[in-house]
């Protein structure tokens, strides 16, 4: 039998926790941007300010077909990897911010100057960031 240590990941010390699936997708999330040369890959936990999100999964992209390529990457990843797919997937047709809603995780690929725009690691500062890369 597993026990609940295996199943959760604390979010903050006094902060509830974060689901080992909402983690696992996640980091599948930030490995497949990586692969296909997403830049500045951050995994945000904004689960105290955001109840219904777990994770937020952040990067960027050089141009809008690079912006695609990523989200497509991602999307086939997590289907592959997790069986699940988005339940709403915002951006496709501007490829400037693509955002794929999986509930517990929400995945933003922009564009660089779009990101440099809006900020949102700056809106989420004080949320503690997640290591995705082991």
């Amino acid at each position: 039998m597993e026990n609940s240590e295996s199943r959760t990941a604390p979010n903050t010390a006094s902060g509830p926790a974060i689901d080992a699936d909402t983690l696992a997708v996640a980091k599948s999330a930030a490995r497949a941007a990586d692969d296909k040369q997403g830049s500045d890959i951050r995994v945000i936990d904004v689960s105290e300010v955001l109840p219904i999100v777990g994770l937020f999964v952040v990067t960027s992209a050089g141009n809008p077909r690079l912006v695609r390529t990523i989200a497509g990457e991602v999307e086939d990843r997590i289907r592959r990897e997790h069986h699940r797919s988005p339940v709403r997937t915002e951006g496709l047709s501007e490829s400037q911010w693509i955002l794929l809603d999986y509930g517990d995780v929400v995945v933003h690929v922009f564009a660089e100057e779009t990101r440099r725009f809006y900020e949102i690691e700056r809106l989420y500062r004080d949320r503690p960031s997640v290591e995705w890369q082991n």
